[in-house]
């Protein structure tokens, strides 16, 4: 099996961090492929906000926490926000793990392509993360509270441009403890038709 691979089939959802930042150097390799995911016309319209200021980081988890308490949750509500709003009860909940580095990316709400091209570059992020020993998580908070004025406040100062929409962003650092083992995949997700 090639590395290509190898990369995309060994890469999982890493929920544990070290303190260490990643360096400058991983970072600029990182961002360089997310630039290079493919986006509908070649618009590259994107935004990525990398933001490692641990004040920062620690201010929009104060405004997710917020955010979560307000949200009404019914048997409707997607699962993922209800596990979320419980967890954000908890003094210790951080939305996005502890990683040092937290990368969002944004797109122009109005162009209709926003999400699958942004979806792109995020998986770049997380395939180039892991051929560089480095973990990585898909964090959708940003996405659901985005447009909630105190936080689309803080993602302001983030340099998320003010047309723009949070479509994902992921968490990045060292991993802490052992990488996990991939679940089983569903069957009957594939139809060949020759």
């Amino acid at each position: 099996m090639n590395e290509v691979l190898q990369n995309i089939l060994t890469r999982r959802s890493i929920r544990s961090y070290q303190s260490e930042q990643i360096t400058d150097a991983e970072l600029e390799a990182i961002i360089e492929t997310a630039k290079y995911a493919p986006s509908g016309s070649n618009s590259q319209s994107w935004h990525f906000s990398v933001v490692q200021s641990e004040e920062k980081l620690l201010q929009l988890n104060t405004c997710i926490r917020d955010a979560f308490k307000d949200l009404v949750v019914d048997e409707t509500t997607y699962r993922a926000k209800v596990a979320g709003k419980k967890a954000a009860e908890s003094d210790s909940y951080n939305f996005y793990y502890h990683a040092p580095t937290l990368i969002i990316v944004s797109n122009d709400r109005q162009y209709s392509n926003a999400m699958a091209d942004s979806s792109l570059a995020l998986q770049n992020i997380f395939l180039a993360a892991h051929s560089l020993h480095i973990g990585s998580c898909w964090i959708n908070q940003l996405a659901w509270f985005g447009d909630e004025p105190v936080v689309r406040d803080v993602l302001t100062t983030l340099a998320v441009p003010q047309n723009y929409k949070v479509y994902g962003a992921a968490a990045l650092g060292y991993i802490s403890g052992n990488q996990p083992k991939a679940a089983p995949r569903k069957e009957g997700t594939v139809s060949i038709i020759k």
